[in-house]
């Protein structure tokens, strides 16, 4: 008999699900849905928005798509992985009904809550407790909804982050991660634990946070209606949970002191292991509890965010030609402009507060364009260039926290299936970057296994991840990329001085 895993990766875009063989390490079967991306509403300015009923409801279709294409026969699932988008916040009532629609990682309305808490609580307390500024996480959406929506705070059971919630519906189960608490700065890290001076601070009851489980841990089972709902049997157990960004670590293999991992998908990250206590002292980079934590053998997840990345692209593929164009087409066109774009930059900021910007709006911004010599070809590879830029300048942030970053490994997925792409990270940054066939819900599906004692240790579990490229960087390129980026960051100086006038 097989021994099957699933793994879920529930993003802002799409839900994707991947029915994964233990045994090979193999896909079986994986599906996405919507095929466009899924809605984020927003209702005001910098506000973004989910159902959560919405995430479910494609998680159900994925997996009636995968179970029945893998031929799945009873008793051959071992094991359920959930990778979900970070830092949101997910509320429920007593009967485990959603109170209000989900406060997603981009959604910027608390940035003012969370600055006020910096001050409050002291900026070292809190970068040596919590290693982050309070900023824009979970738990100041939290305070957000306390002072904002009072009646919609008084019927909270409890919260959760997206993850936690989908796992909810598994399993009826409410319950998180210490990596999850982590992620929505609820945790002390010098006391590993709930930190009781935050929860005091904002004025929240500590018995709104679920209990906390291992990441690689057995953690509920799916119950009759959810095996119902999904076309699973029932019992099946859900054995690791994690955020999108360590859980794509995971899924690259990135577990141990100075490994990194990258991505650029809607938003764009670098991801870095530690294991030792580091954190920025603007915290313009920020630092989690990484999935494989233990007390007695740390690891730290240290991760720069971009929002603005992949979601330029999709705008700028819109704007030319929506579904008429791909974006081989784009990148076509892109190469036909020589490295530089001929003087144009692109400030690819538009996608809420950047935290890397100190969480300030900074908008997205084209700069330098000239009309009697630049096309759509120019402006795609300034698009381009100027999300790398921004990955860059996150770069050298990591860099003055001492990390080394000579190596970094990805996915072959969403901005990195673009040569030009590759071309400008690896020479723009001066780093190896390795390409695996991989993404967010194998990795989730690996995971699983890990959790359900399937493998014995991380090696067995990656033994059929399979690399597909490797580059380094060109002395030639690396000289035209760095003027490229030298010019990029003196337009973003003079725009936060405001000797550029926003518009």
């Amino acid at each position: 008999m097989r021994r099957l895993l699933i793994g879920y990766d529930i993003g802002s875009s799409s839900v994707k699900t991947t029915l994964l063989d233990a045994d090979t390490g193999k896909v079986v079967a994986a599906e996405g849905q919507p095929k466009v991306e899924m809605p984020i509403h927003s209702p005001e300015k910098n506000w973004a928005e989910q159902d959560p009923m919405m995430w479910w409801k494609y998680l159900k279709e994925t997996t009636r798509a995968v179970m029945d294409r893998g031929g799945v026969q009873r008793g051959e699932l071992k094991g359920i992985g959930i990778s979900y988008q970070m830092h949101g916040l997910v509320m429920v009532d007593e009967k485990q009904e959603v109170i209000r629609p989900a406060i997603i990682w981009c959604d910027s309305r608390a940035v003012d809550i969370g600055n006020q808490a910096f001050s409050g609580l002291g900026e070292e307390y809190c970068l040596s407790k919590l290693l982050n500024s309070p900023g824009n996480f979970t738990a100041s959406k939290l305070k957000w909804v306390k002072e904002n929506e009072p009646e919609n705070y008084s019927k909270i059971h409890k919260i959760m982050l997206p993850g936690d919630f989908i796992a909810m519906k598994l399993t009826g189960e409410i319950l998180t991660s210490e990596t999850g608490l982590s992620e929505g700065v609820f945790w002390d890290f010098s006391k590993n634990a709930v930190s009781e001076d935050l929860l005091n601070y904002y004025g929240i009851d500590k018995r709104l946070l679920a209990d906390a489980v291992p990441s690689f841990s057995e953690q509920g089972k799916v119950s009759a209606s959810a095996a119902e709902e999904l076309g699973m049997e029932t019992g099946v157990p859900v054995t690791y949970r994690g955020g999108d960004q360590p859980n794509n670590a995971l899924s690259l293999n990135v577990l141990e002191a100075g490994e990194l991992a990258t991505t650029a998908g809607t938003s764009g990250t670098v991801y870095g292991v530690s294991d030792q206590v580091v954190y920025d002292p603007k915290s313009r980079v920020n630092t989690f509890l990484h999935v494989n934590h233990q007390t007695d053998n740390p690891r730290y997840g240290v991760l720069l965010c971009v929002n603005g990345t992949g979601i330029l692209n999709s705008w700028l593929k819109r704007l030319l030609g929506g579904e008429s164009i791909g974006y081989e087409q784009m990148n076509d066109w892109a190469s036909e402009v020589p490295v530089g774009a001929e003087g144009l930059s692109f400030i690819p900021f538009g996608n809420g507060a950047e935290r890397i910007m100190e969480n300030k709006s900074v908008d997205a911004h084209l700069n330098g364009l000239n009309l009697l010599k630049h096309g759509r070809g120019h402006v795609l590879r300034a698009g381009q260039e100027g999300i790398v830029s921004a990955l860059t300048y996150g770069f050298n942030i990591m860099k003055d926290m001492g990390l080394n970053l000579n190596l970094v490994k990805a996915g072959k997925a969403n901005m990195f299936l673009s040569p030009l792409f590759r071309e400008a990270f690896v020479n723009m940054n001066e780093v190896n970057l390795e390409l695996y066939d991989t993404d967010g819900a194998q990795g989730a599906a690996r995971g699983a296994g890990i959790g359900a004692g399937i493998y014995a240790n991380p090696k067995e579990a990656f033994s059929g991840l399979e690399k597909l490229a490797f580059f380094e960087p060109d002395a030639k390129l690396v000289q035209q990329y760095k003027e490229v980026y030298q010019r990029w960051e003196s337009y973003l100086a003079k725009f936060i001085s405001q000797e550029v006038p926003q518009v």
